[in-house]
């Protein structure tokens, strides 16, 4: 019996363990974000810059930013971002929209992406947190 109880309480303590290691954290993606300001803005009063403006991208077709010169293959991918796409495409930009204007070489941290993910789709279309 103490085995039986042993044993559930490891794999409850594991479950957490990895649920914790998964979880979004905003504050965390802000400073990954670093990594995209040289090129997108983000929040209210964001312009476009060498990327477009990311205000309120979840939700958001791609290619759709108004006053942003895309390239083809961004108009044309038929994505509308949430947060499978976003994870997608930021792994490897290029590799998921091949002709992207994007030049970035991706982010492979699954953690780092998570959090990413949890501070840019905290903006809503005019750049205000939800």
């Amino acid at each position: 019996m103490k085995k039986l109880t042993l044993s559930a309480l490891v794999v409850i303590a594991s479950s957490v363990a990895a649920s914790a290691a998964l979880a979004q954290d905003a504050a965390a993606g802000k400073t990954s974000f670093n990594k995209c300001l040289p090129c997108h803005a983000i929040g209210e009063g964001s312009r476009n810059k060498v990327g477009p403006e990311l205000n309120g991208l979840d939700g958001r077709k791609s290619g759709t930013a108004p006053d942003y010169s895309y390239s083809d293959a961004n108009k044309n991918s038929g994505i509308t971002w949430n947060e499978a796409e976003f994870k997608d495409y930021i792994k490897d930009p290029k590799a998921k929209v091949p002709g992207t204007k994007m030049a970035f070489a991706g982010i492979k941290n699954e953690k780092e992406i998570n959090d990413l993910w949890a501070y840019v789709s905290q903006y809503d279309k005019d750049g205000k947190t939800k």
